[in-house]
């Protein structure tokens, strides 16, 4: 058998190729950018040719690299299903779930030990990332993703709501307290990294034009962070209510108003059509649910709660 380029360099060379961007394969690969560069000149010089061509804001495949990509790809799958069966006959199984960060830092991990006490045999790996994971890979079984719920060839299933919901720190609130959308505008507002959540906010809740305050101030490139600078008094953010519910039931963060943005966007748990019913799935999908209706259920009593306190 020829002597093989290193298997780091060859996975590098499928996460580029993927995403078209050295810095999206190191954030999936969990390196340096400089690193992922290093791995392709490896594996370059080691094949003696150019395997990718620079554009000016992606890189493209040469001919070498197209011919080389799908039996690197159709190799990495072939090792993860071997894997699989080997670990079916040892009794234990490996379960790779992929999710964005923020979901996974402030909703996923902490309920994780449940899933671990409740199936001993499913070794759970879990992998994140913000860019979408390649099932054809075998970079993972399942994955987390924020969205409609509509991907082509994946079984979706809906496991929390993802609408943004303005909230702050309870001393930041004025007397009288906000009752529209417009008031907030007088208040300091924290941003996502691109500036656009309040711009879209504001209209979909009939202010017009939108305010000037919806397009300055800090901003946070992740929905953590942004948490974090609410919670602190540093001004109101728009923010996923599942991925804030610790600091909501703390009392370090409250809604500003009940008015909530879009609706219809959520977290799915998604996963291969053809193995979407393996057993070690099966199981994450179910405990996923059953977690997921434990939260709603106990955010309805604290709500109705709430409501009576009020009254």
């Amino acid at each position: 058998m020829p002597r093989l380029p290193p298997l780091n360099a060859l996975r590098a060379f499928e996460s580029v190729a993927r995403h078209a961007s050295m810095t999206e394969a190191a954030r999936d690969l969990g390196v340096t950018p400089g690193a992922v560069s290093q791995q392709i000149a490896l594996l370059e010089h080691r094949l003696g040719v150019k395997l990718f061509r620079r554009l000016h804001r992606a890189l493209e495949l040469t001919e070498a690299g197209r011919v080389l990509l799908p039996q690197i790809r159709g190799a990495f799958r072939q090792i993860a299903e071997a894997v699989q069966r080997v670990e079916t006959l040892s009794g234990t199984q490996t379960l790779t779930l992929s999710a964005p960060p923020a979901f996974a830092a402030a909703w996923l991990v902490p309920r994780l030990g449940g899933f671990q006490a409740g199936h001993p045999t499913i070794d759970l790996r879990l992998s994140t990332g913000k860019g979408l994971v390649d099932f054809d890979t075998g970079g993972a079984d399942a994955a987390i993703r924020h969205g409609l719920g509509r991907w082509k060839g994946l079984r979706a299933d809906r496991i929390v709501g993802a609408a943004l919901v303005p909230v702050c720190n309870p001393a930041l609130l004025p007397e009288p307290l906000p009752t529209r959308a417009e008031d907030l505008a007088s208040l300091p507002l924290l941003h996502d990294g691109q500036h656009q959540d309040w711009a879209l906010w504001f209209p979909a809740h009939g202010v017009q034009p939108v305010p000037r305050a919806a397009f300055s101030g800090p901003s946070f490139d992740d929905q953590i962070l942004l948490i974090r600078a609410a919670a602190s008094g540093q001004g109101v953010a728009l923010v996923t209510e599942a991925l804030a519910s610790a600091e909501l039931a703390a009392g370090s963060l409250v809604r500003a108003l009940d008015l909530a943005w879009p609706h219809e966007f959520a977290y799915w748990l998604v996963c291969p059509r053809p193995n979407a019913e393996q057993p070690r799935i099966v199981a994450l999908r179910e405990w996923l649910l059953a977690e997921a209706s434990r939260e709603g259920a106990q955010r309805d009593a604290d709500q109705h709660e709430h409501g009576a306190d009020a009254e």
